[in-house]
């Protein structure tokens, strides 16, 4: 039993993707981003809570979590970072873009900020390459990012 609980708009939406999707199988992916919709991350409690209410084992909904890299497996910052580290960016400055980062925030790539309030990931091409170099910040696209861009939208996350 887990002390996880989906909200009750999460339900609702987890009841939809019940009954759009054929096979309970495919329900795996959305009942996941819910969770980390609702909390942030996937807790080891959550994977129970959807293990069960998927009638699958907490292991079967952990190997999925897992595998996918966009899963967030432990409590992060409330702004999320997510710099690409593919050809087109680095070739167009992202190398540059996280040096700042990390001077001016003080976090390397998987680390969360001392005051929690930000969390750095370098993530796979995101498939905005004519946009380089880019990040997304709590999944909103961030393309031809300059030093002067990145500190307005760090500002901007301190209000």
């Amino acid at each position: 039993m887990s002390n996880f609980e989906y909200s009750s708009e999460n339900e609702i939406k987890f009841q939809e993707y019940v009954s759009r999707y054929p096979l309970i199988d495919s329900v795996m992916l959305p009942a996941l981003w819910l969770v980390q919709e609702q909390l942030g991350w996937v807790s080891p409690e959550a994977m129970i809570y959807v293990a069960d209410k998927l009638g699958k084992t907490p292991i079967q909904v952990y190997e999925v979590a897992t595998f996918y890299t966009m899963f967030n497996l432990k409590p992060i910052g409330k702004h999320h970072i997510e710099l690409c580290k593919t050809l087109s960016c680095m070739l167009c400055g992202s190398q540059k873009i996280k040096n700042h980062i990390k001077e001016t925030i003080g976090i390397e790539a998987g680390q969360t900020s001392a005051d929690g309030l930000f969390h750095l990931s370098e993530v796979e091409c995101m498939g905005a390459c004519g946009g380089a170099p880019m990040f997304a910040l709590n999944g909103e696209y961030h393309e031809k990012l300059t030093i002067d861009k990145v500190d307005e939208l760090i500002k901007e996350c301190k209000k």
